[in-house]
């Protein structure tokens, strides 16, 4: 039996692909054991998929001066000889990784162990974590055609992103019920901005809310601790939906969201156009602009900046979106790339067999 240690963490963006990976790896056999750090997100996010949980120091990479970045080194350091003793145990085959500040110990601790590993960058230009971790790697697959110019031609694999395949078996129905609404009447939008909700597309949708309910019924996905008392008909708010947000998407016409790309290569894979309002360079490393310029190119999603919201002109990009709506839908049934799960595992069985 083949033996695959999965890691990332930090954010849910550097878990979910690998939870997209556990179907096919466990059809084809592979006993996976996944290594995280010892409080993050990404433990309870696995440990309910029923995957051997190892939890290890890890320290967070800053691009900016703070005291913490001397502490953080030991802590590192530390989870650098955490994953030592847990990748000598387990002695996988390969190991992917889907970065995040956790990996970067895993990955130099494999390369020392001479143990093969595979990882995976998202945004359109690579992360700090894997750029950090990337002479580590035999691979490195990506979900956007141009991160191939940011990296060294003999690594870089254009996979796209894995997909959880429940998100594209979602039903209209169990929609309906989740949102206590009758099935027909207005068309809906769901509105996101990640796990962890985002207070500026939070409150621009609260400000229009009464004029966009006289057209659309509206899910939005707030964020904890984010929910307000409002009892509006049409509008059915949640702090964050696991087992039923494929049934939301399924339900919903068009989608309003933040742009990490975990995110756009979902709403590509089922096909729902998106108004993005992407994380703008003062709250971010400008990740989320260029991943949504890339799709606004390709024909997949339109734009607004978030320091160009008014009620008025969120109103007309929402309308228009809608109006639109087929010809998003033409442009996203031609790519390629929609899912990358197949394609991803195809490069770990080529590295595990030594194919390059």
């Amino acid at each position: 039996m083949k033996k695959i240690i999965l890691t990332g963490g930090g954010t849910a963006g550097h878990v979910t692909p690998n939870i997209a990976l556990l179907p096919m790896l466990k059809t084809e056999g592979f006993d996976i054991h996944y290594i995280g750090s010892k409080d993050g997100l990404e433990k309870d996010l696995i440990k309910s998929e029923g995957i051997p949980y190892h939890g290890i120091s890890a320290g967070k990479l800053r691009r900016y001066l703070d005291i913490k970045n001397v502490t953080d080194i030991f802590r590192v350091i530390r989870g650098f000889g955490d994953a030592l003793k847990i990748i000598r145990e387990i002695k996988p085959d390969i190991i992917f990784s889907k970065g995040g500040f956790v990996t970067v110990p895993v990955l130099a601790a494999a390369r020392m162990l001479k143990v093969k590993s595979v990882s995976h960058e998202s945004d359109l230009t690579p992360g700090l974590a894997n750029r950090i971790s990337g002479p580590f790697t035999k691979k490195i697959c990506v979900s956007f055609p141009e991160t191939l110019a940011h990296l060294p031609a003999h690594k870089g694999v254009l996979t796209g992103s894995p997909i959880r395949k429940e998100l594209l078996q979602g039903d209209k129905q169990n929609g309906l019920k989740l949102c206590g609404w009758s099935d027909g009447g207005k068309p809906v939008i769901i509105v996101t901005g990640g796990s962890q909700g985002a207070a500026a597309i939070n409150n621009a949708i609260r400000m229009i809310l009464p004029r966009l309910l006289s057209k659309f019924r509206v899910i939005h996905l707030c964020g904890k601790g984010n929910l307000t008392e409002s009892e509006l008909p049409g509008y059915a708010q949640f702090e964050y939906v696991k087992d039923g947000l494929a049934d939301l998407y399924a339900l919903s016409d068009i989608a309003i969201s933040r742009a990490g790309a975990n995110t756009l290569f979902e709403l590509l894979a089922m096909k729902k156009p998106n108004l993005l309002i992407p994380l703008p360079k003062e709250s971010s490393r400008g990740d989320q602009i260029l991943n949504a310029e890339s799709f606004a190119l390709q024909g997949f999603s339109k734009i607004l900046h978030e320091s160009k919201i008014t009620n008025e002109r969120l109103l007309n990009d929402i309308e228009l979106l809608y109006n639109e709506q087929e010809i998003y839908k033409t442009n996203m049934s031609t790519h390629e790339q929609s899912n990358g799960t197949a394609r991803v595992m195809a490069v770990l069985r080529d590295t595990i067999n030594g194919i390059e």
